[in-house]
């Protein structure tokens, strides 16, 4: 039989980490500003990586070793001598994208253990904030080859949305590692011309020698530009490029490609039932109808058709409510929380461009739904010092009649220069959509609960409060709809 009392060895061992008679390490971080103290036993037999960093630092006058991490926070390190002497780790109340700095560090102290729990944390329960700093994770998983799961989900939806990439910015940045996982899918939702493309941008954008004409250029020139893209180029499906295609865009550069492959992608467009020596990739599973980025839902969790009918009045200004069966609008939807995630950013990312859009929230614990009508286009693009205020003469708040709440409030702009807040960029990750002072939907810098800032009661942007109380709040959903006419 074994006895097993590994709490009371936890408590015993971060009581020693907080022990500040017996160190002999002392590791600086914040550029030296602060610093830590640890034992050196502890760590070498917690991590490979400071067994070999301790073997190389020659201990100071007074045999304490001193280790610089001039790069790391105070709080991740914190975080990380918790989990070394103590095996624990609390993630309560803790910044998703701190998570994902901690991370990447433990992988760096090889502390694999907890490596692979918080990337397994991430996926299964941050996935809306991967996908809204999708290009930020991205490059930094494939910096590294420790994250294998996080590669996958990134793969799988670069797959469906090409564009998150290859239209990026960034795109000629790109790892090479993190180029060719993706040029090996067969799922890959992109033509095969388009690949080519993007492949000789990379490759191009790798050698900033190359001049820029390419009548320009030289025999040495393609052969450096083959040599930069000797991974890439037999992932290409070359055999399931148009004869047009091949003229337009392989030939150009078909100096970076083997002999035998172009001669046997020229034989194999003139005689396709000949044999070639060439192997010829399948191509790949494109779907039939292009993927959209959202689907068209147009079902609620939040509010009904009586309600629906009710905001359409008041959109067009109708005297009376229109019923269930003549109600001029679809609302379609274009973000749920509980889907979609609750940061501020995913609104500005999901609902740019977006026009005569409804903003619906579910007060937590209670019967309240409110909401906000804004007619003009969300725009994320704004990158101003300041947010700015934004007319709309059409906009309105409101209150919705639901379980024990008998009556709807509806409050119309009065000050139409305050109307909606257009929120600058530096602002959009933790303000979400404002209707002047009256509804706002504003980040706790916790990835699932949003806060009003219940300015209402106080208010002087619209006509009259939709709630009772000044208290702040949280929200359990809030969804968005655009409001399109129907056909």
């Amino acid at each position: 039989m074994s006895l097993k009392f590994f709490d009371k060895l936890s408590q015993n061992f971060i009581e020693l980490l907080n022990d500040k008679d017996d160190y002999n390490v002392i590791i600086e971080v914040e550029n030296k500003e602060k610093s830590l103290t640890a034992h050196s036993n502890v760590l070498k037999y917690r991590s490979s990586y400071f067994r070999q960093e301790l073997e190389k630092i020659q201990p100071n006058e007074n045999n304490i070793k001193i280790i610089n991490k001039p790069n790391i926070s105070t709080q991740i390190f914190n975080v990380i001598l918790q989990y070394i002497y103590g095996g624990i780790v609390n993630l309560e109340n803790t910044e998703t994208r701190f998570i994902f700095h901690l991370m990447l560090i433990t992988d760096e102290f090889e502390l694999e253990e907890l490596t692979n729990i918080l990337e397994t944390f991430l996926i299964e329960t941050k996935g809306s904030w991967l996908r809204t700093h999708f290009s930020l994770i991205y490059h930094s998983i494939f910096s590294r080859n420790s994250f294998k799961k996080l590669e996958k989900f990134c793969n799988n939806i670069i797959v469906k949305y090409p564009n998150l990439i290859f239209d990026a910015d960034d795109f000629t940045s790109l790892k090479e590692s993190a180029l060719v996982s993706l040029l090996k899918r067969g799922d890959l939702q992109m033509e095969e011309v388009k690949i080519w493309d993007y492949v000789i941008k990379w490759g191009i954008a790798q050698t900033s020698t190359l001049p820029i004409n390419l009548d320009d250029w030289t025999k040495e020139n393609f052969l450096t530009l083959k040599t930069t893209l000797q991974q890439c180029l037999p992932l290409i499906r070359y055999f399931h490029i148009t004869k047009t295609e091949i003229c337009d865009k392989i030939e150009p550069y078909k100096k970076i490609l083997d002999k035998q492959l172009w001669e046997d992608i020229n034989q194999h467009l003139s005689i396709p039932d000949r044999p070639i020596k060439s192997t010829i990739l399948s191509p790949r599973s494109i779907l039939v109808t292009e993927l959209p980025l959202r689907t068209n839902e147009s079902s609620s969790n939040i509010i009904s058709e009586d309600h629906a009918a009710e905001i359409s009045s008041w959109i067009d200004r109708k005297t009376t409510t229109y019923s269930k069966t003549n109600i001029p609008y679809k609302f379609e939807l274009i973000l749920r929380g509980t889907k979609d995630g609750f940061e501020p950013q995913t609104f500005w990312n999901i609902c740019h461009g977006h026009a005569r859009t409804v903003v619906v929230a579910k007060v937590k614990g209670t019967d309240e739904i409110i909401g906000g009508y804004n007619p003009l286009a969300w725009d994320n693009t704004y990158n101003g010092r300041f947010s700015k205020w934004i007319e709309a003469k059409d906009s309105f708040i409101f209150s919705l009649r639901n379980g024990n709440i008998q009556n709807s409030i509806l409050s119309r702009v009065k000050n139409t220069q305050y109307a909606i807040l257009g929120v600058c960029k530096d602002y959009q990750n933790f303000s979400g959509p404002y209707f002047g002072f009256g509804f706002c939907l504003h980040s706790n810098k916790s990835d699932f609960n949003l806060y009003n800032h219940s300015y209402c009661l106080s208010n002087n942007h619209y006509e009259k409060p939709i709630r009772t109380s000044a208290e702040k709040f949280s929200i359990d959903n809030y969804e968005v709809f655009e409001v399109v006419e129907k056909s």
